[in-house]
């Protein structure tokens, strides 16, 4: 396993998680995807990533399903909320639920990379690099 920290894309649009993937990628980190809730939480039981970015409408088995499975690990990754609308009783929801965290769709390099600096997942300032080293 690498040394570098992983963080869990879960997303059922594929679009958004190779998105998601090549930013993760791009900051330096392990990434790796689950198009569903079920996936995600086998995957965490595995592999303990240390950080989740997670949809919270998914199909079936949905985000609240998801940290339910979860919350029973003994090394719980930090979850990061990645919600369309800026809704105040969604995230007390999830909040209570452990996601701890959160951010706004569409997410982009800067929004991601300064949530992981911010909960320690990064080095260095929450403050985003430039874009110029990605084209």
């Amino acid at each position: 396993m690498s040394a570098k920290p992983c963080c869990l894309i879960v997303d059922d649009s594929e679009v958004i998680r190779e998105i998601a993937e090549r930013i993760i990628g791009d900051l330096g980190l392990d990434a790796a995807q689950a198009g569903n809730a079920r996936e995600a939480v086998e995957f965490c039981q595995q592999n303990a990533p240390a950080a989740v970015l997670l949809d919270w409408d998914l199909p079936s088995m949905g985000a609240l399903d998801f940290l339910r499975g979860v919350a029973e690990l003994e090394k719980k990754p930090e979850i990061i909320l990645c919600a369309t609308e800026n809704d105040p009783q969604q995230f007390t929801l999830a909040k209570a639920a452990g996601a701890g965290h959160h951010i706004l769709k569409p997410f982009d390099r800067a929004s991601i990379q300064t949530k992981l600096c911010e909960i320690g997942i990064l080095e260095g300032s929450a403050e985003p690099q430039s874009l110029t080293a990605n084209k």
